[in-house]
């Protein structure tokens, strides 16, 4: 197995990730099999010039297999993918949920691996139009990945794997290499159920700021937008210090909307709880 020259699935080639992914191995040097079971999926594959081809014809001779299909199928694809491929192949999926759930079907000779993008950062110095076009990453802005493989994972397996991630995420800056238990805390509890929980709170309050307080739509936006980008340069960069003000208003919000035991959200058995609510299981089993 050379990392130069790979041979490549995708599972899910029509799906939202599929596509996002397929687009970049198609440049690659890599060989690549789009396999896509449904028909507007293989519509919208065959409309970007991609052959489609079967999975029994796009597995078995894959140096790596990447399973673009949503969380709640992945066990039920992995079952059927995973008895086809070679000894020595990677299966890779692009989010840790159903590998930390233990989800996944596993072989002794199938080396396992999950890589999630961190999207371009807001801290980004972009410099182009597709850059600042690019918010989600893997077209024009530069972003970094985490992900995680096998402990005993070859050598020659990991550069594979890590060769792999670099192109369908391309362009990347660097592959921050860490657990799967790792990669499960970033990924829902750090960036989703923190950071876009956030998110959707500024929305609710530009909302009411808006439509209950009156104030002017295009003033708010223009206020919250601006002090969204120093709130977080000052918070996570140590740009600046907040006022005395604004300490006593900060204070003051915690102390309203935030809950006492919120830092409970990364106790493993909250993780384990969040994570089987996104997979739709009753409960994680070890």
């Amino acid at each position: 197995m050379s990392a130069e020259q790979l041979t490549v699935a995708v599972v899910g080639a029509g799906g939202k990730m599929g596509m996002r992914v397929s687009a970049n191995l198609q440049k690659s040097p890599h060989d690549v099999f789009y396999s896509e079971n449904s028909p507007a999926g293989q519509k919208r594959v065959r409309a970007e010039g991609r052959d489609i081809a079967g999975t029994e014809d796009a597995v078995p001779d894959a140096d790596v297999v990447i399973l673009a299909v949503p969380d709640t199928v992945l066990g039920v694809v992995s079952e059927g993918v995973v008895p086809q491929m070679k000894p020595g192949s990677i299966l890779l999926t692009l989010d840790p949920a159903a590998a930390y759930a233990g989800l996944l079907a596993k072989r002794d000779d199938v080396v396992q691996a999950v890589a999630h993008p961190c999207h371009p950062s807001v801290f980004l110095e972009r410099t182009t139009k597709e850059e600042w076009a690019d918010t989600f990453g893997g077209q024009g802005a530069p972003q970094h990945v985490v992900a995680a493989i096998d402990e005993d994972a070859p050598a020659a397996a990991r550069a594979a794997a890590e060769a792999t991630i670099r192109v369908i995420y391309a362009p990347v800056i660097e592959v921050h290499w860490v657990t799967v238990k790792q990669l499960a805390i970033l990924e829902p509890t750090l960036v989703e159920t923190v950071a876009c929980m956030v998110g959707t709170l500024l929305q609710e309050a530009l909302h009411e700021a808006v439509h209950t307080a009156g104030v002017p739509e295009e003033a708010a936006k223009a206020m919250l937008f601006g002090h969204v980008q120093i709130a977080l340069t000052n918070a996570l960069r140590g740009s600046n210090p907040f006022s005395e003000a604004c300490e006593i208003a900060i204070q003051y919000g915690k102390d309203t909307i935030i809950r006492e035991d919120w830092k409970k959200i990364f106790d493993d058995s909250e993780l384990d709880g969040v994570i089987a609510k996104m997979l739709r299981l009753d409960a994680i089993k070890r």
